[in-house]
């Protein structure tokens, strides 16, 4: 085991710009406006492909596509389940200001027949994080969530995460053991995900990667008592600072399921107790 945790020592952490993060999420410039991608099979859930990282390459070509670097307030409209494989990402600059700038983009794939099908429709506002002034009132407070050494992975559990595959490979997700009883058949049914968060190969975390964060967790619906796909049917992220090195502390709540949907409420804190992403989607509620 010693010498297990010295060659883990050993092993160089991914950086910001160079891990499976940044390369999956990376668009390429085919003409004004317009990026090609390839989506990866490493980030689905089930047979679809998670909306964060969805969301995050959107919010790179984009992140290209303006004046600005950073995203501030990301809305994304999910209309049609992506799958892997190319991708292409029209943009448009909608406004650019001094301090600000705004954006629209959409994301496509191509059915059998050739002709395009649209599957996200996002509306972003862009700035520069370290611009922000260092003026902070708030009433927030990180979650109450044991050490992360007490929290559990997927290997802990009696059995997998209901609709797990490749996206967990590339997560580091420990789980607050108070909002796991899903996982041996004993959902809460208070409607909440707390855990740490980080990505698998160690790269820290950066205002694009807030974006895969916030849809990281499972969802609230399995601590309701019901399994199963949740898809996304919109999704708004603020990102209110750039993320300190070291893992991530999200908190997920549900407080109405109504008519077959419910929304999820995240809250994303870093290392250094700074609230530093928000986000609120609406989801369709598994029929499981």
């Amino acid at each position: 085991m010693a010498q297990a945790a010295a060659q883990a020592q050993r092993t160089p952490q991914a950086t910001i710009g160079d891990s499976e993060f940044d390369r999956d999420t990376a668009v390429t410039l085919r003409e004004e406006g317009v990026y090609d991608a390839e989506l990866s099979a490493g980030w689905t859930i089930i047979h679809a492909v998670n909306g964060g990282y969805l969301l995050a390459v959107l919010g790179r070509a984009l992140g290209e596509a303006l004046p600005h670097p950073d995203p501030f307030s990301v809305s994304a409209h999910y209309l049609t389940a992506s799958v892997p494989g190319p991708a292409v990402i029209r943009t448009q600059v909608v406004r650019t200001g001094r301090t600000l700038s705004t954006g629209e983009a959409s994301l496509y794939q191509y059915a059998e027949d050739g002709t395009e099908v649209e599957r996200i429709r996002v509306l972003a506002t862009y700035g520069d994080l370290d611009g922000l002034t260092d003026d902070v009132r708030t009433s927030a407070e990180p979650p109450a969530i044991p050490p992360r050494q007490h929290c559990l992975g997927p290997a802990d559990g009696p059995a997998a995460i209901p609709g797990s595959s490749a996206i967990t490979e590339r997560l580091d997700i420990r789980l607050d053991p108070a909002t796991i009883g899903w996982a041996i058949g004993a959902p809460s049914g208070r409607g909440e995900m707390r855990g740490w968060f980080g990505l698998a190969d160690g790269r820290d975390a950066d205002p694009l990667s807030l974006l895969l964060t916030v849809d990281a967790l499972p969802p609230t619906s399995f601590e309701l008592g019901l399994k199963g796909w949740t898809p996304t049917i919109e999704l708004t992220t603020h990102i209110r600072c750039r993320p300190a090195p070291g893992p991530l502390r999200v908190s997920i709540t549900t407080r109405n399921l109504a008519g077959g949907f419910l929304e999820e409420d995240a809250d994303v804190w870093d290392s250094a107790d700074r609230l530093v992403a928000q986000s609120r989607q609406l989801a369709r509620a598994p029929r499981g």
